[in-house]
């Protein structure tokens, strides 16, 4: 029994309470769509807009992070060449400062031989010189001893002969 009148109440439409809850859900639809839709729409597209902007300025900042990056990479580039170049030109001038000291320190060596040369001739002629002189005093010592006692004609020249022979040996000996 309880199952049939549950059944014909079912049955049974409140067509009152019907329209009653259709009224009030057509108002509140209304106050709803009139106050909180359009508040709530415009604050759903500026948070649409806030989001395609914040999209925009971020793909804006990774093309800016890139151009910089590619900066720095060219630059990073230009300094090793920069670099390369310095070190380069430094190896060129070392070599040209190695060749310039070695020239100069063989026009030095040729220099300080010329001088030796010219100084070993030098007094080699002042030794022949101081010979000559010791010859002519040598020859007067002997004249000088002749004049003391006589001396022959042979006897003069055996003394000069071994006098000059003498000389030889010495300059030979230097």
């Amino acid at each position: 029994m309880n199952s049939t009148f549950l059944l014909g109440a079912a049955q049974q439409i409140a067509w009152g309470d019907f329209l009653f809850y259709l009224v009030l859900f057509v108002i509140l639809m209304a106050l709803v769509g009139h106050f909180a839709w359009d508040p709530i729409q415009n604050m759903l597209q500026k948070r649409a807009d806030k989001i395609s902007n914040d999209l925009d300025s971020a793909e804006g900042a990774r093309l800016k992070a890139e151009k910089l990056a590619k900066q720095r990479e060219d630059a990073l580039s230009d300094s090793h060449n920069e670099a390369s170049q310095i070190v380069s030109r430094a190896k060129d001038n070392a070599e040209q400062q190695r060749t310039t000291i070695v020239k100069q320190a063989n026009d030095d060596a040729t220099v300080l031989k010329s001088n030796a040369q010219k100084d070993i001739s030098r007094q080699k002629q002042e030794a022949l010189d101081g010979v000559r002189n010791d010859v002519a005093e040598l020859s007067i010592v002997i004249a000088s001893k002749v004049i003391e006692k006589e001396l022959t004609v042979d006897d003069q020249k055996e003394l000069i002969d071994k006098y000059i022979e003498g000389l030889g040996k010495q300059n030979g000996a230097q």
